[in-house]
């Protein structure tokens, strides 16, 4: 999924993107140790993605922060 269509997203589904990241690539963790991995590069792929979400839920986060902080001044 690209980041275009990531920011379209809440943050309750960023976190579910995460969770669903997360768990590939502890799959692909475990494959790997088994021998039984043949995309090596999946790897690299589900982590840059974990990342995208995270930046784009800390994003979301900075964004409520300082709206919130807005309404109270």
């Amino acid at each position: 999924m690209k980041t275009v269509d990531l920011r379209k997203l809440s943050y309750t589904e960023l976190q579910e993107q995460l969770d669903e990241a997360k768990e590939e690539l502890f799959n692909l963790r475990f494959q790997i140790v088994t021998n039984q991995l043949d995309n090596t590069a999946r790897i690299k792929q589900v982590r840059r993605h974990v990342a995208r979400v995270k930046t784009l839920m800390r994003e979301q986060e900075i964004a409520a922060w300082e709206t919130q902080n807005k309404e109270e001044a």
